[in-house]
């Protein structure tokens, strides 16, 4: 018999021997097999609203454009996915839980609107970006003149702020019920520097569901898109926008999208082909 033939013979009684006895054959080491991909804890993002953290408005889909952004990075509080924007300082950025500003970012125009506050501190909540403060100004005194004078409750803030706040809610109210009406920091349009919460020249109804119906939340409803605010939270959206109704955040977006999503009664997200937040 051939020695090449004898050497098979014998690592042939040698693998029975061992499969007789309980021994396995080793398993394939974990760095050659591929491993099957998880189910991701939101909706993948469509290529237009990936598209759009370039701040470009693309109402059609285009390829995905993901040179900027970077996958899977998980904020403190939530188990979710989310995509860093590529562009955090573009007036039409998307910021929502699907969609983060990096965590560093700070805009570099921010500026004290003049108008009034429930407070009377010049502190980092009563600053905005400079052309949406140009816009609230504007806004605000239409409001005067239409006998409905506004007042500011918050504007920026920056992540430790946020971070703070919600986690605030967090120990309040337990973090499923405080994702409804909180953002987790890196998540909040209020970092963008661009978003106020507003109310009446009385103050009353600050940031609560008590502003719902009063005068100033109608006329607010109606004129903001004029200056280029949205009812960034509207009712019966929340399913798309993953928060409760909120009357009393405006987010500046320019006239001319304002006036399509108001008068569309969608929202940001449905303008930006965005993949609804479902929570």
């Amino acid at each position: 018999m051939k020695k090449t033939a004898i050497i098979s013979l014998s690592l042939v009684l040698t693998l029975s021997l061992l499969s007789a006895c309980g021994v396995k054959s080793p398993e394939p080491s974990s760095s050659s097999v591929s491993a099957a991909p998880q189910a991701s804890a939101t909706l993948t993002p469509s290529p237009a609203a990936i598209a759009s953290q370039s701040g470009a408005i693309q109402k059609t889909p285009s390829p995905p454009d993901n040179s900027g952004t970077k996958s899977n990075t998980e904020p403190p509080g939530t188990k979710d996915s989310v995509q860093v924007v590529a562009k955090p300082e573009s007036i039409t950025v998307l910021v929502n839980k699907q969609f983060a500003l990096p965590q560093n970012y700070e805009p570099t125009d921010l500026v004290y609107p003049d108008v009034p506050f429930v407070f009377k501190e010049k502190i980092e909540k009563r600053k905005m970006r400079k052309e949406a403060a140009k816009a609230l100004e504007d806004l605000f005194a239409a409001a005067s003149k239409a006998s409905v004078p506004l007042s500011g409750v918050s504007a920026y803030r920056s992540y430790a702020t946020q971070k703070a706040l919600f986690e605030s809610y967090v120990a309040k109210d337990g973090l499923e019920k405080a994702r409804t009406y909180s953002a987790v920091p890196g998540t909040s349009e209020h970092a963008t520097g661009l978003a106020i919460d507003v109310t009446g020249i009385d103050g009353k109804c600050p940031a609560t569901n008590c502003f719902a119906g009063t005068k100033e939340a109608v006329w607010l409803e109606k004129h903001a898109p004029e200056f280029g605010f949205i009812i960034r939270y509207p009712k019966g959206k929340e399913a798309t926008t993953g928060y409760q109704y909120e009357p009393w955040h405006i987010r500046y977006i320019g006239t001319k999208i304002a006036k399509e999503i108001s008068e569309s009664g969608s929202t940001l997200e449905k303008y930006l082909n965005a993949i609804p937040v479902s929570k």
